[in-house]
C-alpha cells in the first residue's frame, strides 16, 4: 500500500500542471426551432484560470469553434457540353459540419500555427473530412467551393479578432445562428493559444432542436410517410378549393 501511494504521488508530480485553464459558459444551451424561427444569437463568455501571475509575455490567444452536426456530401461540378449544362465531375466529402463558425482574439496565424490547426481541427477547412474519389486531385477545388457555398448562406463563418479579451483574462464573443439551422448537437470548443500552440481547450454543447408544429410536423414526415403524404395531398387540394371559391365570389 505504501509503495502504490508512493508511486501515485510520484506520477502526480511529474504531470505537467496547466498554468493557464478555461472556464467558460453560454447564454443558452439549448436551441428551438419553431414554425417562425428566424435565427438566434449566443452569447460565449468565460476566463482564463491561473495558478500563478500572469505571464509577461502578450501572446495569450482565445480561439472559439461552434460545429454543427457532420454529414456526408456529394459535391458536383457543371460544365457547358454542346450548348448543355452537364454534371461533369463530381467529388465526395465524408464529413462535413452542417454550421461551422469559428472566432478569434486577433488575426488567425498570429496565435495559431497550421500544426496545432491540423491537430485539432480548428479551422473550416480542416473540419471537413474529405476522402478521395474519382476527382481526387481537384478535391480541393471542391472542398473550397463547398466552403464557398456555405460561407454565403451564413453557414460557415470566420470572424477575426472578433472576440473581446480583456486583461489576458476575460473574454467573450456572440454567433449568430441561421434559420436555415439543422437539428443535432452542435460542439462548442474555446482553445487557449501561446506561442501559436494550444495550452487548455474547454468542450460544451448546444442542443437545436425543432419544437411545437414543427417537430410534430417532422415526426410525422419521418414516423408515419403515408399519413404525412395523405395530409399534403388534402391540404393542397383545400387550398386549391378555397382559392377557387375565393375567385369565384370575387368575379361573381
Amino acid at each position: 500500500m505504501i509503495r502504490l501511494a508512493a508511486a501515485l504521488l510520484l506520477l502526480l508530480v511529474a504531470l505537467p500542471l496547466r498554468a493557464e485553464e478555461v472556464v467558460a459558459d453560454l447564454s443558452q444551451t439549448r436551441v428551438a426551432i419553431t414554425a417562425n424561427f428566424d435565427g438566434s444569437e449566443i452569447l460565449i463568455f468565460g476566463a482564463v484560470k491561473r495558478e500563478s501571475p500572469i505571464p509577461p509575455a502578450n501572446d495569450l490567444g482565445v480561439i472559439i469553434a461552434v460545429e454543427g452536426p457532420p454529414e456526408p456530401v456529394t459535391i458536383r461540378r457543371k460544365s457547358r457540353v454542346a450548348g448543355i449544362w452537364v454534371n461533369t465531375a463530381a467529388a465526395e466529402i465524408d464529413a462535413a459540419p452542417t454550421f461551422y463558425a469559428v472566432a478569434t482574439s486577433a488575426p488567425l496565424r498570429s496565435i495559431l500555427s497550421e500544426t496545432e490547426d491540423l491537430r485539432h481541427r480548428i479551422t473550416t477547412r480542416n473540419a471537413i473530412r474529405a476522402i478521395d474519389s474519382g476527382a481526387a486531385e481537384e478535391l480541393d477545388l471542391f472542398t473550397d467551393a463547398l466552403v464557398r457555398i456555405r460561407a454565403s448562406e451564413d453557414l460557415y463563418q470566420t470572424r477575426e479578432s472578433a472576440v473581446v479579451l480583456r486583461a489576458q483574462t476575460l473574454f467573450s464573443t456572440e454567433f449568430t445562428l441561421p434559420a436555415n439551422l439543422t437539428e443535432g448537437s452542435y460542439r462548442t470548443r474555446i482553445f487557449l493559444t501561446r506561442d501559436r500552440e494550444v495550452i487548455d481547450a474547454y468542450e460544451t454543447a448546444i442542443d437545436v432542436r425543432k419544437v411545437g408544429l414543427e417537430r410534430w410536423i417532422y415526426n410525422l414526415a419521418h414516423d408515419r410517410p403515408l399519413i404525412y403524404g395523405l395530409l399534403s395531398i388534402a391540404i393542397a387540394i383545400a387550398a386549391g378549393w378555397s382559392a377557387s371559391a375565393v375567385f369565384r365570389y370575387i368575379r361573381g
